[in-house]
């Protein structure tokens, strides 16, 4: 079983060719989202066994996100349940597809998620990212989580995926971001990331490897190790980019589970065409994101061949 940790919410997505479409407010459309439920998403749809570990509204929102994660064939045993409002993120969405967002998280339920105990049996490794390490006191919480399980010796992906727009605190989120490292095995940055954080960490107390996303300049792999593998982007006419990174979080963990390679000794096997096979593989899956609006991830079928 692959975990994923943080936060759900709903992503109001400027509705394009409809009503108010290119005046001064747009009509929104509620879309499910968050990274961490993007990825679960991403990996219930791949194939992949996967769980939610959260804590979600019973408003009406909740409940269609936890509707979608069953959907998905995603454990939702995981997910306490709580009164407050699900977190909204109004996306706004550029020129090229790429989008930023504002937040509406004060006072949510996702905000209040507390530590659970061991997680299941079957549990081989656990994702975190987003806003969920950065909203306290769930975010203290979350980090707990991600120590404990690193230490138990689960491989743990982390995807920061910064909004700076929720960090009061720059210098102050840095240096904790630093201390998370030495519990990481697969680091995912993308370049607004790396630019913001300061450049891509490395060490060898770092992560086993880091992925790094560089728009339609695709992919590119480091590890600790010293191997350093690109791919380019799979040519996509792009909706937006809501989700992509989340779908490599996924496609990246299901194809090293496929591989047996879920483990910071698994990471240090994988050759140079091993990876150009696994980050291929997250391309494609990225693209087919891209190409159709809101956070929509591949389902296995569209991936085979």
């Amino acid at each position: 079983m692959i975990v994923v940790a943080g936060e759900s919410l709903i992503d109001l997505v400027p509705l394009r060719d409809g009503p108010g479409d290119g005046g001064p407010l747009p009509a929104l459309l509620p879309r499910p989202g968050g990274g961490p439920y993007n990825t679960a998403m991403a990996l219930g749809r791949l194939g992949a066994r996967a769980a939610f570990c959260s804590r979600m509204s019973t408003d009406g929102f909740g409940e269609a996100l936890l509707a979608g994660l069953r959907a998905a064939g995603v454990d939702t045993s995981l997910v306490a349940r709580g009164p407050e409002p699900t977190t909204l993120a109004v996306a706004a969405v550029g020129a090229d597809g790429s989008a930023g967002y504002g937040f509406y998280a004060e006072g949510s339920a996702d905000r209040l998620f507390e530590l659970p105990p061991a997680l299941p049996t079957p549990a081989r490794a656990v994702a975190f990212g987003t806003c969920s390490l950065v909203l306290e006191p769930g975010a203290s919480a979350y980090e707990r989580l991600l120590r404990r399980e690193a230490r138990r010796g689960l491989f743990t992906l982390l995807d920061p995926n910064v909004r700076p727009g929720l960090i009061p605190d720059p210098d102050a989120y840095r240096e904790r971001f630093a201390s998370w490292l030495p519990d990481v095995t697969l680091l995912k940055l993308s370049e607004d990331d790396a630019r913001w954080l300061g450049g891509v960490p490395d060490g060898p107390r770092g992560p086993a490897a880091v992925v790094l996303t560089r728009g339609t300049r695709g992919l590119t792999v480091r590890t600790r190790g010293g191997t350093e593998v690109s791919v380019p982007a799979v040519p996509v006419t792009v909706a937006d980019t809501i989700g992509a990174g989340d779908t490599v979080n996924a496609a990246l963990l299901h194809a090293l589970d496929s591989r047996g390679a879920l483990s910071a000794d698994g990471l240090a096997a994988l050759d140079e065409p091993a990876w150009r096979e696994l980050l291929g593989f997250a391309a494609r899956a990225a693209a087919i994101t891209c190409s159709r609006p809101g956070a929509e991830p591949p389902y296995a079928d569209e991936l085979r061949g």
